[in-house]
């Protein structure tokens, strides 16, 4: 079982930067990749980044690739999300997901694949 919370949501301008965090109970969150995912109003929840349980790997949506870093600290527990250069299309409710698969050899990217979600945080470009 793992539990997740996010944080690091809120309201920036146009060409800002947040980083969002992602907290982790349970003793297989090193065993697990993850991934970040937002949802914007009206819109369907889509991928963002995700990282390998070693963080080694990672892999990232084309419209977010050379502006959003995903990045974890395992002994921690904890998954970030820096985002810099943010547009006001960025504005959603992103939330952080665990694969259920342990040590799994690829990255997965499909909201089906994942399995524990946190509660989201709202992030909010202004224009």
């Amino acid at each position: 079982q793992v539990q997740l919370v996010e944080s690091g949501g809120g309201l920036v301008q146009a060409g800002g930067s947040l980083r969002l965090s992602c907290a982790a109970s349970g003793r297989t969150f090193t065993q697990k990749a993850m991934g970040w995912f937002r949802q914007a109003p009206g819109k369907e929840r889509e991928f963002v980044a995700a990282i390998s349980w070693d963080g080694r790997r990672t892999v990232y949506a084309d419209s977010v690739k050379g502006r959003f870093t995903i990045s974890r600290d395992n002994a921690k527990s904890t998954v970030y999300l820096q985002m810099n250069s943010l547009k006001p299309q960025d504005t959603a409710v992103y939330y952080c997901a665990a694969d259920p698969v342990l040590f799994r050899s690829r990255l997965v990217v499909r909201t089906a694949d994942y399995d524990y979600w946190g509660q989201g945080t709202q992030v909010t470009v202004s224009s």
